[in-house]
């Protein structure tokens, strides 16, 4: 029989009645405590009229976090989207827009009234009409550059800038006069022109489209050869809209060079003679060529002599050289250093005149364009 004071069960701890360790799993740790959403008031708190037993406490972070977890799940859904959609529409493919047609161009080729001219360089120049040009690049002057209604002003200057850059690589450059190289001048043009820059340069032809002079003032060096670096220039630029997305540039210039025999003597010995081009460029430019610093070569028209008429003149120019006349020459005199339209059709003759008072003529369409005179070299 169990004592008094044992509980009938049996004492405390014993292993046949009730025991703490049928309660230390009910024992709540601290971390326990604080995450319970309830607790209950303390004496001093319950002995307060209307207190109720236990208060709510404020909600726990897991609710903030759970919040988090949710956004970037969303977010991670909605780039997830967005990549599908962006893969789905390429963009990396090319923008499509408008292509750059090929280039027309006519050559003519202009016949001397008699035996060419020789002598020194300075002296041919000084008793030409050259005589009052530019040198070189610094005769290619851009024009008063103003925006136009879709363009700005740093968009018509970049294709002003393009147009001088061409023309300088095609009509100054040595090594693309004697044809030693063309890149410089391929480098410029839009890429859809290269295929026929590169048939032009390799098997040109009397087309209208693959004639190597549309494109490029080039020399046969077997037979030519410059007599110095002074190339003397003048001329025009301007420039208009043709549409909200299109702008043309137009050049208007006449190059004169000194050449001379492949074989000739040293400089001075009176054997060189002056080659006169003029070139009509018509040129077209969209946002991405001005982007891209490049241009698209709409139509070409040269004129050159002294040459023989007629003259292949396709693949490069044949100039006449000091002493010797053309077999042919064309049904009408034309001035290559006056302004204004051309006129020559397949093949004219060389008339350059003595100087005289110049008499003014309206200029060329479009913006910067300065005023254009008549040649005051060239007969009424």
């Amino acid at each position: 029989m169990a004592d008094r004071g044992e509980p009938p069960e049996g004492p405390s701890g014993s292993p046949s009645g009730g025991s703490e360790d049928e309660y230390r799993s009910l024992v709540f740790d601290e971390s326990f405590v604080r995450a319970a959403r309830l607790q209950e008031f303390s004496a001093q708190e319950r002995m307060e009229d209307h207190a109720p037993a236990v208060r709510s406490l404020p909600a726990r972070h897991w609710r903030t976090g759970s919040r988090a977890a949710i956004a970037l799940i969303l977010l991670i859904a909605l780039a997830f989207g967005t990549a599908v959609y962006m893969g789905l529409r390429d963009p990396y493919q090319a923008p499509v827009g408008r292509r750059a047609g090929p280039l027309a161009s006519t050559v003519v080729p202009l016949a001397p009234r008699g035996v060419v001219p020789g002598g020194t360089p300075e002296a041919l120049l000084a008793a030409s009409p050259a005589a009052q040009f530019g040198k070189g690049a610094a005769g290619i002057n851009l024009p008063v550059i103003r925006r136009t209604d879709n363009f700005s002003d740093s968009q018509v200057a970049s294709a002003l800038t393009t147009v001088k850059d061409y023309l300088v690589a095609s009509s100054l450059d040595p090594d693309v006069l004697t044809g030693a190289t063309a890149r410089p001048v391929e480098l410029l043009l839009d890429p859809d022109q290269t295929a026929q820059f590169e048939r032009s340069m390799n098997r040109s032809q009397d087309d209208g489209e693959h004639a190597a002079s549309g494109w490029l003032v080039r020399f046969d060096p077997a037979k030519v050869a410059l007599a110095g670096t002074d190339i003397r220039v003048r001329g025009t630029l301007s420039y208009t809209e043709e549409g909200a997305d299109t702008l043309e540039v137009v050049s208007d210039h006449t190059f004169t060079y000194v050449l001379r025999p492949a074989t000739a003597g040293p400089r001075g010995t009176g054997g060189d003679s002056l080659f006169t081009v003029r070139r009509e460029l018509r040129f077209r430019f969209d946002r991405e060529d001005l982007r891209l610093h490049r241009l698209e070569v709409r139509s070409s028209y040269v004129q050159a002599g002294p040459q023989s008429c007629p003259a292949d003149t396709t693949g490069a120019l044949r100039p006449l050289l000091a002493g010797q006349r053309a077999v042919l020459r064309g049904p009408a005199g034309t001035d290559p250093y006056a302004t204004g339209r051309p006129t020559a059709a397949l093949c004219g003759t060389l008339a350059v005149s003595s100087p005289q008072a110049p008499t003014r003529s309206p200029a060329p369409q479009g913006h910067g364009a300065p005023p254009a005179s008549r040649s005051p070299w060239s007969r009424p």
